[in-house]
């Protein structure tokens, strides 16, 4: 498959989606984008979890 073949069959794909959904979807999701600095990093979610996550 092409590379111009992918990136149809993936505009396709999306496509279908977004029909379904009825909405686009984020690529990235808020967590996945959430600026390292902030005051709330990495560690202190993690002693924020729930035990039966452990």
């Amino acid at each position: 498959m092409t590379d111009r073949a992918r990136t149809d069959r993936a505009r396709i794909d999306r496509a279908r989606i977004d029909e379904v959904f009825g909405e686009t979807l984020p690529e990235t999701t808020s967590d996945e984008a959430r600026d390292r600095d902030v005051r709330l990093g990495d560690d202190w979610w993690m002693e924020q979890r729930p035990p039966h996550h452990g």
